[in-house]
């Protein structure tokens, strides 16, 4: 504006006035010197404009990439939080899955320690039982572990006379030496089974051999309950007829081998179902 105003006066002055030749050209010269600095303040003005629009440029530059950050930081925290969600759920998952392995490796450490338990009285009453009956016979009786029990195996040439299930004074020596072992034992059962050979029967109080099996092991229950102690409500009494021969039914020393009283000494019924149920989780 200054120079605005200095150009104008020196209009004035030349319009209004005679002036020497020295002051016109010195007149001149300052108007020159006034458009070369007007030029100079224009592009001055130019180069600032320029700038400023490059740091506007920038500055918007930088605030996008601010508002990129904030959003990429955003979703890193929300993955976060989603990771830590999974982490808990998966945590609480193979938390879950330690515990009923757990579990099972205790019932399988506790079902081992019972079948070791088992097979360790099992070993107990096989000796018990053998150093009993050591005077007798070893083809009339055997005593053997099968299926995890005790079998104790009498011949009926023993036990009864042929077609009878009356019991013989020597076949009651061997019942109460069985049924003194049994008696030291209150937390096993007995089951007695009758076996006959394929030869039928018929009389007035037994119809085959069922009947006959059947009645020979009530024998033996009724024997030891009312002679020997041993608790009824242990006892299980069950015919087997012919259906269960150890040798052919086609020779005599076979048909003589099937004529069998079987006493199994097993565990409670109760305790071994409890014993064979996996454990349940709460």
């Amino acid at each position: 504006m200054k120079t605005l105003k200095i150009i104008a006066v020196m209009f004035l002055l030349i319009l209004t006035s005679c002036v020497s030749q020295k002051k016109y050209a010195t007149l001149q010269t300052q108007l020159t010197n006034s458009q070369n600095e007007l030029k100079n303040c224009t592009n001055e003005q130019l180069i600032l404009e320029t700038n400023l629009a490059n740091e506007k440029s920038k500055i918007e530059k930088l605030e996008s990439q601010m508002d990129y950050f904030k959003s990429t930081n955003t979703n890193l925290l929300d993955r976060l939080s989603d990771l830590s969600v999974v982490s808990k759920s998966g945590a609480e998952s193979i938390k879950k899955s330690l515990e009923a392995l757990n579990e099972q490796n205790r019932y399988i450490k506790n079902l081992t320690t019972s079948m070791q338990k088992k097979d360790s009285l099992n070993l107990v009453l096989v000796m018990n039982l053998k150093r009993s009956l050591d005077n007798f016979d070893d083809e009339d009786i055997s005593i053997e572990v099968k299926k995890g029990v005790v079998y104790v195996s009498i011949s009926d040439k023993m036990l009864f006379k042929s077609g009878s299930y009356t019991i013989g004074a020597r076949a009651k020596e061997v019942i109460g030496k069985i049924a003194k072992i049994i008696n030291d034992h209150n937390e096993l059962d007995i089951l007695i089974e009758g076996h006959t050979d394929n030869v039928p029967i018929l009389t007035d109080c037994m119809l085959d051999n069922w009947d006959l099996s059947v009645k020979r092991a009530t024998s033996i229950v009724r024997l030891m309950q009312t002679e020997f102690g041993v608790k009824p409500e242990r006892m299980t009494a069950g015919g087997r007829s012919e259906f269960i021969p150890k040798e052919t039914n086609e020779t005599s020393a076979g048909r003589a081998i099937n004529r069998r009283t079987e006493i199994i000494i097993l565990p409670k019924l109760d305790q071994f179902f409890n014993l064979l149920s996996p454990p349940t989780n709460n």
